[in-house]
């Protein structure tokens, strides 16, 4: 095996488990592993399978630690890890508070870890959360989250549109905050939409601090460049369009999605990403809503490979959110 290595499978085989930097997995997956893995708590799908989980695997041999909420693996020039710290009460006083708080800590932490280990490049985060449409302490959970993390890259130097990492943030019916991150020892490149306003360049409409992500990244890996889409869905410029249609949200998330592969197209070092290599999450708001999103999506992307899975997007007026990955060899 050489560079990195994404299965999605029910079992990871006992021969390369020592290769897996970590990954994430459905609340049912069997087993107990060893490296750090983000268990999913949302309902899926009728018919997928409730063991489904994925794994990020590097040459070894891994170095490993779990301390405080924090679990890493390492190998030569990439770093998984996992970070979750439970949360007040719904009852609490000042709720929203804490999740900033908790929010800047874990950042913190994140960043220091990645200083520690000279893995100093964020590729790929995925950020759950409790609540994430609910307004406490006189604004959304969401927009306490983005001041956390605001707070942290800030403090961290990690705050410029170069550094910005592809990411997402979902949320659940309940759990902690919980932060999975891949990160390498050289940057990635990020991919930004021409259709689309920044997100770091939001106007304050969004809350005080805007969301620090780019549309996507690339990054290479030995032989292996990466294309992370971060959280997509039915926004041109900055604004929601087509609310409370989730037929017509698919259809404008699937061209934001297919716009980013073509910006991405004409800067990789690979012979090109296809749309029908993509695989993709997708996060339904209404469970009720994955039949038709399915046959929505199928049809724009291609019939590129979907997992659907319900959650809270963190706008209340978005019904779905698409992220993506391809694999791509360099050129030599």
């Amino acid at each position: 095996m050489s560079g990195l290595q994404w299965l999605t499978q029910r079992a990871i085989d006992t021969s390369i488990a020592h290769t897996v930097l970590g990954g994430a997995a459905l609340p049912d997956a069997p087993g107990t592993p060893t490296w750090p893995e983000q268990r999913l708590r949302m309902v899926v799908e009728s018919g997928t399978d409730a063991t489904w989980r994925e794994a990020w695997c590097s040459d070894g041999p891994l170095q490993q630690e779990q301390v405080a909420g924090l679990q890493w693996r390492c190998g030569h020039d990439l770093l998984y890890g996992l970070i979750e710290l439970d949360e007040p009460a719904p009852d609490v006083p000042e709720r929203g508070k804490h999740l900033r708080e908790r929010t800047r800590n874990a950042y913190l932490r994140l960043f220091a870890l990645l200083n520690e280990r000279e893995m100093p490049h964020l590729w790929r985060v995925w950020n759950f959360m409790a609540d994430i449409n609910r307004d406490e302490d006189g604004l959304e959970r969401y927009r306490w989250f983005n001041l956390g993390r605001h707070d942290a890259c800030s403090a961290a130097g990690a705050a410029s549109a170069a550094q910005m990492p592809a990411a997402s943030a979902l949320g659940w019916a309940r759990g902690p905050l919980s932060i999975a991150f891949l990160a390498g020892r050289k940057p990635p490149r990020p991919i930004e939409n021409p259709r689309q306003v920044s997100a770091f360049h939001y106007p304050g409409d969004y809350g005080p601090r805007p969301p620090l992500f780019a549309r996507a990244a690339l990054a290479e890996s030995g032989r292996d460049e990466w294309l992370f889409v971060s959280g997509t869905a039915s926004i041109v410029g900055h604004q929601t369009v087509h609310t409370g249609d989730v037929v017509a949200q698919c259809e404008e998330t699937a061209r934001n999605v297919l716009t980013v592969l073509d910006q991405a197209n004409q800067v990789t070092r690979t012979a090109g990403h296809r749309a029908e290599a993509l695989s993709h999450r997708v996060y339904v708001r209404h469970t009720a809503d994955f039949p038709v999103v399915r046959r929505a999506l199928e049809r724009c992307l291609g019939g590129a490979g979907l997992t659907l899975m319900q959650a809270d997007i963190c706008r209340h007026d978005l019904l779905v959110e698409v992220e993506s990955v391809a694999h791509g060899l360099l050129l030599a």
